[in-house]
């Protein structure tokens, strides 16, 4: 192939190729702009967004699995301990009361650990996101900035009806019909579910 003949195979590569990108060119600018218009109309998120964490103090015993457990240690909690006078108990006891419960969000990475480790359910996701803030140092929430938060945590889906019962719902009906676990668990075998081998 002589050097004329190759110039001119790569001139209408290159020219078909410049067709081909201001014909998509021209496609996206006749198309219609989806632009979302927000701030003016809020954004439609997933279900399971994740935005701000929320605390419902009640339910924290102050256990600390959060603060140990946050990669980040952006979560400080800070408590004493309350006599409990109990009737009928021989003696008083004792229990943590929250005193502080502070989460940086200028530190968060929002990884979610410290929600799936707290073991009564006192932290939750919220689907807020618009908390920005002129100082970082606003950033740092306290229990009463993120109890505020409890009142946008979204309702949990229903149960699928196909689904496995909750642990606790089993429990709860074996109580009320008085049956006990097969014996092959009461001596200590683990019992195994629908599926497994040996079931």
């Amino acid at each position: 192939m002589s050097d004329r003949q190759h110039r001119d195979g790569h001139a209408e590569g290159h020219g078909e190729g410049l067709l081909k990108g201001l014909a998509t060119t021209f496609k996206t600018m006749v198309r219609p702009a989806h632009t979302q218009q927000y701030p003016d109309v809020a954004p439609d998120l997933p279900p399971r967004s994740r935005g701000v964490i929320a605390l419902l103090e009640e339910n924290c015993t102050v256990c600390m699995l959060c603060a140990r457990e946050c990669p980040d240690w952006c979560i400080y909690i800070d408590s004493h301990k309350e006599e409990v006078s109990v009737p009928g108990a021989a003696r008083t006891r004792q229990r943590n009361v929250l005193d502080r419960f502070d989460i940086d969000f200028s530190l968060c990475m929002y990884c979610g650990i410290c929600i799936e480790v707290c073991p009564f359910d006192a932290l939750y996701w919220t689907p807020e996101f618009e908390y920005a803030e002129y100082d970082i140092r606003d950033l740092l929430h306290d229990k009463e900035h993120l109890g505020e938060w409890m009142a946008t945590v979204p309702v949990p889906p229903a149960h699928d009806p196909n689904g496995e019962p909750a642990k606790e719902e089993t429990a709860a009906a074996r109580k009320t019909s008085g049956t006990r676990p097969a014996s092959g668990a009461a001596g200590g075998a683990r019992p195994t579910r629908t599926g497994e081998a040996g079931a």
